[in-house]
């Protein structure tokens, strides 16, 4: 078997190898801040999006509801989010940013804007255009293929 076909020069090997780096750097990046990756990303959707009802956020951001609900109540304990009666959904929730937590917001470095810098810098943009390009298209065929029928 040759290096690019065994486990450990795989594509998949170097994709999961890169996940699991780019993560552990995030979450440094945000622990110096006081908040996890999730925590971060339900405020960048808050940011992107503004008041956004529990059930849309738990869509956007693939969490299940009680998973969801710790989390918006660690940042309602923080003091970065709030929540509020729908207007329109008086059984829905929404949650938004306080102004503590725009201001944090603001203060944050995008961490993955700062992993990306250290991790790409000096590559060659083709050669990062090749790497998304097939790792888009490995993923695409994966996910399109039942498996175990």
């Amino acid at each position: 078997m040759s290096d690019q076909t065994s486990e450990s020069g795989s594509v998949g090997a170097w994709a999961k190898r890169y996940y699991y780096a780019n993560r552990a750097a995030v979450e440094a990046v945000l622990r110096q801040q006081g908040i996890g990756s999730t925590q971060w990303a339900l405020l960048c959707e808050l940011i992107s999006n503004g008041p956004t009802s529990q059930r849309d956020l738990g869509r956007a951001l693939h969490l299940e509801r009680a998973s969801l609900s710790g989390i918006v109540a660690t940042l309602i304990r923080k003091g970065l989010v709030e929540q509020a009666p729908s207007a329109t959904d008086q059984r829905q929730k929404l949650v938004m940013l306080t102004d503590a937590g725009r201001a944090m917001w603001s203060a944050v470095p995008d961490p993955f804007e700062e992993v990306r810098g250290v991790a790409l810098v000096g590559l060659n943009t083709d050669d990062i255009a090749t790497a998304v390009r097939v790792l888009r298209a490995a993923t695409e065929r994966v996910e399109g293929h039942t498996f175990g029928t």
